[in-house]
C-alpha cells in the first residue's frame, strides 16, 4: 500500500464529495439526508480552511480514499482551542489500518495548531467501528445521547468522545 496523507487542495473536492456523497446516502455515519453537491462541498472545505482548522486526505497510489478534518466545536469563544473532528473512508478502505493513520495525523496537526481538546461525535453502530478507530487513538467516552437522529426507518444514539491534545509550545 502506497499512502500518503497531505492538505486537502480544491482538486479534491469531487473525490471528497463522492466519498462523502456515498455515507450520506448509504450510511448512518452523517444525519444528512441528501448528499451535498461539490459546490457545497467546496464551500464547507474553504470554510474550514480559512477558519484554521486542518483538513487532509489520504492518497493510496495518487488517488484520494478517505478524508478527515477538524473544525469549531461551538461557535462561542470560550471554545475556541476545542475542535470536532471527521473522518470518512471510500468502502473499499475500511479494516485496514487507514482510518487510524489518517485519524493520528488529524491529531497531530490539531496539537501543532495549538488547539486543546478535540471532540468526535459518533453515531453509535453495531460493530463500533468508529468508537474503537477514536479509543485506540486515545479518545475517552464523554457520553450518550440516546435517539437524537432518525434515518434509515431507525433512531439512532450519538456517542461522544474527548481527546487532549498536546499543543505545540
Amino acid at each position: 500500500m502506497n499512502l500518503i496523507i497531505r492538505p486537502a487542495i480544491d482538486s479534491d473536492i469531487p473525490a471528497i464529495a463522492a466519498i462523502y456523497g456515498d455515507h450520506v446516502t448509504h450510511g448512518l455515519a452523517s444525519f444528512e439526508y441528501e448528499a451535498p453537491s461539490e459546490d457545497e462541498m467546496r464551500k464547507r472545505y474553504q470554510a474550514i480552511t480559512k477558519g484554521g482548522y486542518p483538513y487532509l486526505v489520504v492518497c493510496e497510489d495518487n488517488v484520494v480514499i478517505g478524508y478527515s478534518y477538524a473544525g469549531s466545536f461551538h461557535s462561542r469563544k470560550a471554545y475556541e482551542k476545542t475542535v470536532e473532528n471527521a473522518i470518512y473512508l471510500k468502502p473499499t478502505a475500511h479494516g485496514k489500518g487507514i482510518g487510524k493513520t489518517l485519524l493520528k495525523a488529524l491529531i497531530e496537526e490539531c496539537s501543532h495548531r495549538g488547539f486543546h481538546e478535540m471532540i468526535a461525535v459518533i453515531t453509535k453502530l453495531d460493530p463500533p467501528v468508529s468508537i474503537i478507530l477514536h479509543e485506540r487513538t486515545g479518545f475517552s467516552h464523554a457520553g450518550t445521547l440516546s435517539k437524537v437522529g432518525y434515518k434509515h426507518g431507525q433512531w439512532l444514539d450519538v456517542v461522544y468522545m474527548q481527546k487532549t491534545l498536546k499543543p505545540a509550545l
